[in-house]
């Protein structure tokens, strides 16, 4: 049975793992936000400075997602997948290469004109080399996410799977990130459409599972 051992949700300036708030602050830009995280977290990663906020924005919610707990050496690279969606694909960073055309076209902004690029460098981060899949929905859609991502774990394809949804354009962001597992911790939540609206939507307060 395939169940949510971890979850990881970031929005309206605020960082939520497993429902809790790790990180708030007052309403900012979402560079400063991003930033801000960055350093509360002593996250030590270079690498972070040269990504677009796509990337900055689903790289911070997967290493709130596999901070604590996870048994990353129970699993080869090749058997974790990674499946993401949003609305907007890379259309922030779009506009913004688009801009650099009218002087000089940066490229180092245009590599990231790619939404899955966000996926390659969680993928560099953690040494993942598993099924890469990324949809566009008009809004969080549950069910697709679920569907995919069961065909993987139940057909062998992958034994665990981070998935969610990671959007943001202009001053608008959130980012919705599930950790599942075949082999789940004793009282996870069971991986669902259900429980991961549940966990999308939560409130500010309380345990989202």
């Amino acid at each position: 049975m395939e169940c949510i051992t971890a979850s990881s949700v970031i929005r309206n300036s605020t960082v939520y793992r497993n429902g809790e708030v790790v990180f708030t602050t007052g309403a900012g830009a979402p560079a400063e936000f991003l930033l801000s995280v960055y350093q509360f977290l002593n996250l030590q990663y270079p690498k972070f400075y040269k990504m677009d906020s796509l990337s900055r924005l689903g790289w911070i919610a997967s290493e709130v997602l596999l901070g604590e707990g996870w048994d990353r050496a129970a699993y080869k690279p090749e058997e974790v997948a990674i499946v993401l969606a949003n609305a907007s694909s890379s259309l922030d960073t779009d506009y913004k290469y688009i801009a650099t055309t009218k002087d000089i076209p940066s490229p180092s902004v245009f590599v990231y004109t790619l939404p899955n690029i966000v996926m390659g460098e969680i993928c560099i981060r953690n040494n993942f080399k598993g099924e890469n899949a990324f949809f566009l929905s008009e809004s969080f859609d549950a069910g697709l996410i679920w569907q995919y991502v069961s065909l993987l774990l139940g057909g062998g394809i992958a034994r665990a799977c981070i998935a969610g949804w990671v959007e943001l354009l202009g001053e608008d962001y959130t980012a919705a990130l599930f950790l599942v597992e075949q082999n789940s911790s004793s009282g996870a939540p069971i991986f669902s459409p259900e429980n991961m609206n549940r966990i999308f939507n939560a409130s500010t307060t309380g345990h989202a599972d």
